[in-house]
């Protein structure tokens, strides 16, 4: 997945500090002009991040990037958060993680003709995501892999039911 170069220069001042917390990186966007927003995903190695811990990952990175100045003194809005359910899938790992899930992906340059892909995630194969779409399953390089999230399905949203008791008060 190729980024921009101030999204690598920012991704390598603070990874050292999230990975020091207990949690991983998952994505960096730098959205609008004028005073753009940082946005940070992150999340524990096992998934998942509170708004308490946000909140702690937010004021140790604005620490690292006022320190090792970024960017260059600009105004910026920070936002640190969790993936989400239609989570971004930015690393490799991801496309084994959710595996039987749904998912789609915008590569460059195309494959067989085509730069996007809908259906089920088969995880990876060396440096390269299965995916099984209508048309047979796909292996695509990673490194083509311009954006991929998962699709937000029904059943990720509904609460689970639960269980009545067969047992007798």
């Amino acid at each position: 997945m190729s980024k921009a170069p101030l999204i690598k220069k920012i991704e390598r001042a603070i990874t050292p500090t999230i990975e020091s917390m207990g949690f991983e990186l998952v994505r960096v966007l730098l959205i609008g002009s004028g005073k753009p927003t940082l946005q940070i995903m992150a999340e524990r190695p096992d998934g998942g991040i509170t708004i308490d811990e946000c909140g702690k990952l937010s004021q140790a990175v604005s620490v690292v990037l006022d320190v090792e100045n970024v960017l260059e003194d600009a105004s910026y809005y920070l936002e640190v958060g969790s993936p989400g359910i239609d989570r971004p899938l930015t690393r490799l790992k991801d496309f084994d993680r959710y595996a039987g899930q749904e998912a789609r992906m915008e590569i460059e340059p195309a494959l067989d003709g085509r730069k996007r892909f809908r259906g089920c995630l088969k995880g990876t194969k060396g440096n390269s995501v299965l995916i099984a779409t209508e048309e047979g399953e796909k292996e695509i390089p990673f490194s083509s892999i311009e954006r991929a999230k998962l699709i937000v399905a029904d059943e990720m949203i509904q609460p689970k039911q639960q269980k009545k008791s067969n047992s007798k008060k």
